[in-house]
């Protein structure tokens, strides 16, 4: 009887050493996935506020020049209602919009 006993208890080791050593691979292949598409995938962009004040009045600049455009926009489409005139003057405006930037706030000259 104790024979039996001593094989089965050595059936049922072998069995869990056996699912153990499953489990194991299985962690390993699972983790060795995960590092892999980790390393393929693209890392998400942070984008960082800058903080200063040389940060706040670019911001402020770029929406004074944002706002500007805008207001363009809404007057020309208000007072013309021709559609191929508005549109000449968005790409134009678009077009001059830089330049218009870079004489109001360039502090070079």
């Amino acid at each position: 009887m104790s024979k039996e006993r001593a094989r089965r208890r050595a059936a049922r080791e072998a069995e869990r050493a056996r699912a153990v050593r499953l489990n194991e691979e299985r962690q390993a292949r699972r983790s060795r996935r995960r590092a892999r598409v980790a390393r393929l995938a693209p890392r998400p962009v942070r984008f960082a506020r800058q903080r200063g004040l040389l940060a706040r009045r670019r911001r402020s600049r770029n929406a004074a020049a944002v706002v500007a455009f805008l207001i363009v926009q809404v007057v020309v489409w208000l007072l013309w209602t021709s559609p191929p005139l508005s549109f000449a003057v968005f790409v134009l405006s678009l077009l001059l919009a830089p330049v218009a930037v870079t004489l109001a706030f360039d502090r070079r000259t």
